[in-house]
């Protein structure tokens, strides 16, 4: 469990966590020397009851708003703090809104250096702070009267800390591991050591994980929560982690540490975003804003879903990120503007694998995963979605998704997921286009499955699926390669009747030189190739080459006077096999040919030999 402060510079942050957990959190030189937090600092908070609290020290000074955002994103409760002598400030208002904007909505208030205010003052100062918490998910939390310099209610700050952390609910275990970088350095023997708050999942010693968006995949050499080494690292903890194979310039602040192949970047989000009532202006479409997520701090682009975004408006709208970073759904953002720099708003991530051009989704951040999962299944119509990316694109756990699929709304097929309508659809294409065949083609047996495919043009698993439920609906069949619909036989007319005899009469008249496709076409018409095909299925025709066709009986005789008149091992030019066979070189050539198809003869650099039976 993570415990974030916040509050006005010089408020007693830094001193209040000493005081606390005995840790100064101020580590650097410059921290000292100025007497204010520069960097984010950490300490161990013993509560008893609880266990281990960390403690993120988060700067107050505005100067260093960046840094506090990558403290404040993960946190699980707020500790908010006041000085009894000053009351509430601009900085105490601002962070209160960046919690808002980050969903916290637990927390305490330590009303600090009440050793110099008088019981009077103080009362104003928690009356102040009470009226600025009203409207906001802290109204009810406890104010705390404490002095670092005293010791005066540091045990009852641990009471109220603890209560507010029994109301926390633990981040599931078996989630997918992700932790934000927020520091990164090296330690002579050990090598580049980043730091950071596990979000989500565990991290084991010795696995292997990705950094991102360096795309990097390294090992974990080592790990610490608090100081201690561990074999396991667990959702919600202070981290460090001792990567093997990587330097420490290639893992900045603002990387992310993964461990499932499913985690990628994003560049194009939906998301669910509110600009503050006092943004100093509207956000249009080419407005650019800084977005800031865990420790990510980069460019971005508001596209409402109207173009525009005014002041103290909540509207659905599509984010473009200019780098990419690691997102998943129900991740919370802040916006701030550029120049000058001011936080203006945030937001919920409603799809992190959003298009180019996709248009927001009209869903509250808090619809049911259900909900959502329609909506990409729909979008993504026979391209399906590939299922180990949805625990990220619904902010689930792997665990829940099982549910969410099983369901009559949704096809798994070979570990992606379809919409069942966008499968049903699919169905009735394949059922007309096997119908539309049948109209073009009536005398053919069927349309080949390689045309379906093709002319379909989904994935082969998808297609196999609608084939499959297509037969046991009984609205197609198949028979070989061929598929038809059900029942289905090819139907001649008498006008084709007599065309399909004389067509097989002229053929078996022409002997060994039957006339091509083109030379029956004056005669009988463009229906030739389909009698020509339909002949051939009955036996009584074979094609040697694509546009003419022999009779059997004719083609069997040539092949039988080619075998009797070439001795096996003898190798024979064309000029004989053309006077064995008694017809000139048009009809000589693609017949041979067809014969070294057939396996019954075999080219040679001087002409063929017989490897027939």
């Amino acid at each position: 469990m993570i415990l974030g402060t916040a509050g006005h510079i010089d408020h007693g942050k830094t001193t209040l966590v000493r005081a606390l957990t005995g840790v100064d959190t101020d580590r650097l030189p410059e921290e000292k020397r100025r007497g204010i937090t520069i960097e984010l600092g950490f300490a161990p908070l013993h509560v008893d009851g609880i266990g281990v609290i960390g403690v993120v020290d988060v700067p107050g000074h505005e100067g260093f708003v960046r840094t506090m955002l990558a403290g404040a994103t993960g946190i699980d409760l707020a500790l908010l703090v006041v000085a009894a002598d000053e009351g509430v400030m601009p900085q105490t208002r601002e962070h209160l809104a960046y919690l808002r904007l980050l969903g916290v909505s637990r927390g305490v208030v330590a009303l600090t250096k009440c050793d110099l205010v008088d019981d009077e003052w103080r009362e104003l100062v928690v009356e102040d702070v009470r009226t600025l918490l009203a409207d906001t998910p802290l109204a009810a939390a406890p104010i705390v009267p404490t002095s670092s310099t005293t010791g005066a209610g540091l045990d009852d700050l641990k009471h109220a800390i603890a209560d507010m952390a029994r109301e926390v609910p633990a981040r599931a275990a078996d989630d997918l591991f992700r932790m934000p970088v927020d520091r990164a350095f090296t330690i002579k023997g050990t090598g580049t050591v980043v730091t950071g708050t596990v979000w989500s999942g565990r991290l084991t010693r010795d696995a292997t994980v990705r950094v991102l968006p360096a795309d990097r995949t390294v090992r974990v050499r080592g790990l610490q929560t608090h100081g201690d080494q561990v074999q396991i690292a667990e959702p919600g903890h202070r981290t460090a982690v001792a990567l093997a194979g990587i330097d420490v310039d290639e893992v900045r602040r603002g990387s992310f540490l993964v461990t499932d192949g499913a985690w990628r970047t994003s560049r194009v989000i939906r998301a669910d975003v509110v600009l503050l009532d006092d943004a100093p202006k509207s956000l249009r479409a080419r407005t650019a804003v800084r977005f800031h997520i865990g420790t990510a701090d980069i460019g971005a682009r508001i596209v409402a879903s109207d173009g525009v975004l005014a002041p103290g408006e909540r509207k659905f709208a599509r984010i473009v990120l200019d780098e990419p970073v690691v997102l998943r759904a129900g991740d919370r953002f802040v916006l701030r503007s550029a120049s000058p720099p001011a936080t203006i708003g945030g937001g919920v991530v409603i799809d992190p694998f959003a298009t180019r051009r996709a248009r927001p989704w009209e869903v509250e951040p808090d619809s049911s995963a259900a909900s959502r999962l329609r909506l990409a299944l729909a979008e993504a119509g026979e391209s399906g979605i590939d299922v180990s990316s949805l625990p990220i694109r619904l902010g689930v756990s792997p665990s829940d998704l099982d549910g969410l699929l099983d369901d009559d709304e949704t096809v798994c097929i070979e570990a992606r997921a379809y919409a069942a309508d966008a499968a049903s659809a699919l169905e009735s294409r394949l059922v007309r286009l096997v119908d539309e065949a049948h109209r073009a083609r009536p005398l053919e047996p069927g349309v080949s499955l390689q045309e379906v495919r093709s002319r379909l043009g989904a994935p082969q698993p998808l297609v196999d699926f609608v084939l499959a439920r297509a037969l046991e609906r009984r609205a197609i069949e198949t028979d070989g390669g061929t598929i038809r619909a059900a029942g289905w036989t090819p139907r001649l007319t008498d006008a084709q009747r007599e065309a399909l005899r004389q067509i097989d009469e002229t053929i078996r008249t022409a002997a060994s030189e039957p006339p091509s496709v083109a030379e029956l076409e004056p005669k009988f018409g463009t229906v030739v190739s389909d009698l020509l095909r339909y002949l051939e299925r009955e036996g009584r025709v074979v094609a040697v080459e694509p546009e003419r066709y022999y009779s059997t009986a004719s083609l069997n005789s040539l092949i039988d006077r080619l075998k009797t008149g070439m001795a096996k091992g003898g190798d024979y030019s064309p000029a004989e096999l053309r006077e064995l066979l008694g017809f000139s070189r048009k009809f000589l050539i693609p017949f041979l040919e067809y014969c070294d198809r057939q396996g019954l003869t075999a080219r040679t650099a001087t002409g063929r030999i017989w490897r027939g039976a």
